[in-house]
């Protein structure tokens, strides 16, 4: 693919297209049965509930989107997204900005007291545009904040599904870095989806604002820069041996054990403090922050695990080109800056309790290292 293909203009098919994919998600989760989760506790003392039916959702979609696809019908094949790329990326990129505009003038106009939809405006207009002015905006009592998340790792996955028709189509076979690649993409969005209701006390959930930055981190980066190893495969021939897969697959399935471990410790240990981590009460500093399982090995081993995932993605594409290797360093780099601001944040907030707990585990995300 020429670089010059990647600067195609929106058009009003793939919008509507788009318009239609995402209308058919939100009208899932509204009427499919699903967990109902509660949030945590905001400042006013309410809390938000989450329905978390994704996995589900995506089950459907996929059924009638097969449903949908004869054949015969060129406009509607598995191929389409790959076939039209940088249209579709054009177009969301489009969605983006103006779904940014109406929730930047919807948070202005907001009345509202309580905390997920009071307008929190900085004073500076561009900054309330990239970094939103409510928590949790909602359209027909779906929360889109949480709603978008879901939306872009199922566009991510479709792509890559997309992607591997595509070589079908072309090859007649899928080989095996787009085999490996396709299969861990795939758990890693399944397990995001089954793990649904952890994303209720992540950072961005909690914390941050709906503005451009998320409604562009979740529904175009998420989407067209994950995907990056599948198109790079798509178009390249890359070839590995079988035991280099074999220790790629032990390289996904190391960091699919730590993210997904430190992860759910962390969750449950919100949910119930007292609860045996790794069969033995947890250890706790200061009587809050957690020092037993995972987080006894690093201050944020999760992010370790994080990495590992990334980079068992891009190694199925060899070594031949730095491009497949996009998404590993720029995680690496958000990682490392997201650590150090956690550090001095925390660092403020808990004071002495920080250096004690610092003492007891010294490493922040890679044992031994760093």
């Amino acid at each position: 693919m020429a670089w010059a293909d990647l600067l195609q203009s929106p058009s009003a098919a793939t919008g509507a297209a788009l318009v239609g994919f995402l209308s058919l998600l939100a009208l899932l989760e509204a009427v499919l049965p699903g967990q109902r989760v509660s949030g945590v506790e905001l400042a006013d003392g309410t809390r938000i509930i989450y329905k978390c039916n994704g996995l589900l959702s995506l089950v459907v979609l996929l059924a009638l989107l097969g449903a949908a696809v004869p054949p015969t019908v060129r406009m509607l094949s598995n191929a389409v997204l790959a076939d039209r790329g940088p249209e579709l990326f054009s177009t969301t990129l489009t969605l983006c900005v103006l779904l940014s505009i109406v929730l930047c003038l919807a948070g202005y106009a907001s009345k509202s007291p309580s905390s997920s939809l009071k307008c929190q405006s900085s004073g500076n207009a561009l900054h309330d545009w990239w970094l939103g002015l409510q928590l949790n905006p909602q359209f027909l009592s779906i929360d889109i904040k949480f709603f978008w998340i879901k939306a872009g790792m199922i566009s991510w996955l479709l792509i890559n599904f997309s992607i591997a028709s595509k070589q079908i189509e072309q090859a007649g076979f899928l080989t095996l870095p787009m085999a490996l690649y396709q299969v861990f993409c795939t758990i890693y969005v399944l397990d995001f989806l089954w793990y649904e209701e952890y994303m209720t006390s992540t950072w961005d959930i909690i914390a941050e604002k709906f503005g451009f930055m998320l409604i562009f981190g979740d529904m175009v980066w998420i989407p067209f820069t994950f995907s990056i190893q599948g198109w790079w495969l798509l178009h390249n021939n890359a070839e590995i041996t079988r035991m280099a897969a074999f220790l790629n697959a032990l390289v996904f399935l190391a960091g699919y054990a730590i993210f997904r471990g430190a992860n759910k410790q962390k969750h449950e240990f919100k949910k119930n403090p007292k609860a045996p981590i790794w069969g033995k009460p947890p250890v706790l500093i200061g009587g809050k922050l957690l020092v037993s399982g995972y987080w006894g090995i690093a201050r944020h081993c999760n992010y370790l695990g994080d990495l590992l995932l990334a980079l068992s993605f891009s190694l199925p594409c060899g070594t031949s080109s730095i491009v497949p290797y996009f998404y590993p360093i720029y995680l690496f780099i958000l990682l490392v800056w997201r650590e150090r601001r956690d550090e001095a944040r925390c660092r403020a907030k808990y004071k002495a309790v920080w250096e004690e707990y610092c003492k007891a585990v010294p490493w922040r995300i890679f044992p031994r290292i760093y």
